[in-house]
């Protein structure tokens, strides 16, 4: 007798990163954003950027992880190159958050990132209510702020819990970069569409521009500005 065998539990994973600082005055940054690449397992493009990585460090390139504010042009257009080739598993979206616009009340960091972060997982994850995912792992890179990072965790937990949908099932983790390919790709996603806003530097936006699903801009229909 033929048995029919269980399905694979689908397991969304969010990777998360932030460009940008939080400084609200004429000195900070002009924008904050925030990224997030959407993925499930098998991760097919973490083999090909696990056999680069060894390549480089083979050819006297002891890199430890991939990021790419840091990461010279040759080694930039080749992730850029590797991403591509696996867009059609990611979805990427990102919060654009032009700072000056930014309430007074939302500017201290334990107030301002949890709540751009609840704004950008509320958003993604409404696209996904409809399908049969068994869990949500969001990962970010290690909290910002270190000084304040237990309160950012603390408040980050309480705010997702109110605007992510009812029931989802979902853990929130605080990794560093160096420990997930994912966080290496959503940085090198984000340092993209942050230069786009922040420079208006488009070089390699084309290279991902498919994959992205939305660049909302949260205050683009604020007239006040704070500074």
């Amino acid at each position: 007798m033929k048995t029919t065998q269980p399905s694979h539990p689908r397991n969304l994973y969010l990777f998360v990163d932030e460009s940008g600082n939080f400084d609200f005055s004429e000195k900070g940054t002009t924008f904050f954003t925030l990224t997030c690449v959407a993925t499930e397992r098998p991760f097919r493009i973490y083999q090909e950027i696990d056999n680069y990585k060894y390549d480089l460090i083979e050819n006297g390139f002891p890199l430890e992880f991939f990021h790419c504010a840091e990461d010279n042009k040759h080694i930039r257009s080749r992730m850029f190159g590797l991403i591509k080739k696996y867009l059609s598993k990611l979805r990427i979206d990102s919060l654009i958050v032009e700072k000056g616009k930014t309430p007074p009340s939302l500017q201290e960091p334990t107030a301002f990132y949890p709540r751009m972060l609840g704004y950008l997982l509320a958003y993604v994850l409404r696209d996904y209510r409809s399908d049969p995912l068994s869990k949500i792992v969001i990962i970010t890179d290690s909290m910002p702020e270190a000084s304040k990072r237990k309160a950012m965790e603390k408040s980050t937990k309480a705010i997702l819990a109110t605007m992510l949908p009812t029931g989802t099932n979902y853990t929130i983790l605080h990794h560093a970069a160096k420990s997930h390919y994912g966080l290496q790709i959503v940085d090198y996603c984000n340092w993209n569409i942050f230069r786009k806003w922040e420079r208006s530097d488009n070089e390699h936006y084309n290279l991902i521009e498919s994959a992205i699903q939305s660049e909302f801009d949260i205050f683009l229909t604020g007239k006040r500005r704070y500074y």
